[in-house]
């Protein structure tokens, strides 16, 4: 049940973050900035503690899943640049628009949270305190995902009700992803490489996509302090978890 009412969690986060772009536009790099330091301390204070743990435990090498995490990183970093979600970038150019962009980009990140939707349930998998973190950490990023969704695709000239069409398969998308995991259990040592490409993924994420974005067009003490108190929120909750 944890893991169908945090994959509902995910939905909903993903898309208010769409509806709320437009709208509060100017306010979203802060919750940006605070997304960017939960995410650092879920892959510090979580996930790399929880594959050490499982490593000691079942007797494993640390070198798969530190191979992992550098793929993970670099997945995301091609990903991204392949496709072209680089929604900091697109309004700069007038001569870039093309609906198709956005779609895809749309599409590419419908699949990502699929992932993040198993990654959910392959924490559970694990325990009920990995899954609730790595939880946090994708509801959290889930915020900023409908953003650019909704963004991506009214930036390359599709309408609004399109936008919103795909925010719906997007929100939808890992509420699928936890759902298969109900349906199969996977070797302790495959749990352990998935947490080191997800650890690479959320760095990744949240160093190179959210942090840059949120101080794209505002950077100040208020944002750096909002960073940090994300990190510390996640310190505290993994010291009583």
């Amino acid at each position: 049940m944890g893991v169908i009412f945090f994959a509902f969690a995910v939905f909903f986060s993903i898309f208010i973050g769409g509806l709320l772009t437009a709208k509060f536009k100017d306010k979203l790099h802060l919750i940006m900035s605070f997304t960017a330091g939960v995410l650092l301390g879920v892959v510090s204070f979580d996930i790399l503690p929880e594959i050490t743990s499982q490593l000691a435990e079942n007797g494993f090498g640390i070198t798969g899943p530190m191979i992992a995490l550098v793929v993970g990183f670099l997945a995301f970093h091609t990903l991204e640049k392949v496709v072209l979600i680089h929604h900091a970038h697109e309004t700069a150019y007038a001569d870039h628009k093309h609906p198709q962009v956005g779609i895809f980009s749309a599409l590419a990140l419908a699949g990502h949270s699929f992932m993040d939707g198993v990654g959910i349930g392959l924490g559970f998998q694990i325990n009920p305190t990995v899954g609730l973190l790595v939880a946090i950490a994708v509801i959290s990023h889930g915020f900023t995902d409908g953003m650019n969704t909704v963004a991506l695709m009214v930036s390359n000239n599709n309408s609004v009700k399109k936008a919103i069409k795909f925010l719906l398969l997007h929100a939808t998308a890992p509420v699928l992803g936890a759902l298969a995991t109900l349906f199969f259990k996977v070797p302790p040592y495959f749990l352990t490489l998935y947490l080191g490409v997800f650890a690479g993924f959320l760095l990744y994420i949240g160093a190179s996509d959210i942090l840059p974005e949120a101080h794209s067009k505002h950077s100040s003490l208020k944002m750096i302090m909002l960073t940090i108190l994300g990190t510390i929120c996640i310190f505290i909750i993994t010291r009583f978890t």
